[in-house]
């Protein structure tokens, strides 16, 4: 598996063309068509924060919100539930561990 094939899964029913995904997951350091490592604690949370971004795109843009929602849900409760997701992405990312070495997510800063 691939990383577009990896975010795709983490963006399942939300089809962007495959141009923008690509954009996205440069934006966020990966090379679209390099082999997904699952194992990699920096590549999942590229994946994630590239998901974000593709909810976030969703979200700013209410004729793609239109094309995109399940055919009992209006536009209102389909942006409802995609904030909430795009909240929940964002404390699942702030809490994601990462490749470094570094045993504290707590820095301190001195003037």
């Amino acid at each position: 598996m691939n990383n577009i094939q990896r975010l795709q899964m983490e963006t399942k029913g939300i089809e962007l063309d495959q141009q923008e995904l690509i954009i996205y997951l440069q934006e966020n350091g990966l090379k679209p068509h390099d082999e997904y490592n699952a194992t990699s604690l920096n590549n999942k949370k590229a994946i994630y924060q590239t998901a974000l971004s593709v909810l976030e795109l969703v979200a700013n843009n209410p004729e793609l919100m239109k094309n995109i929602k399940m055919d009992d849900m209006s536009v209102s409760q389909f942006h409802e539930n995609l904030q909430s997701r795009i909240d929940q992405m964002y404390k699942t990312i702030r809490q994601m561990k990462t490749d470094q070495s570094s045993n504290s997510d707590i820095f301190m800063l001195y003037l």
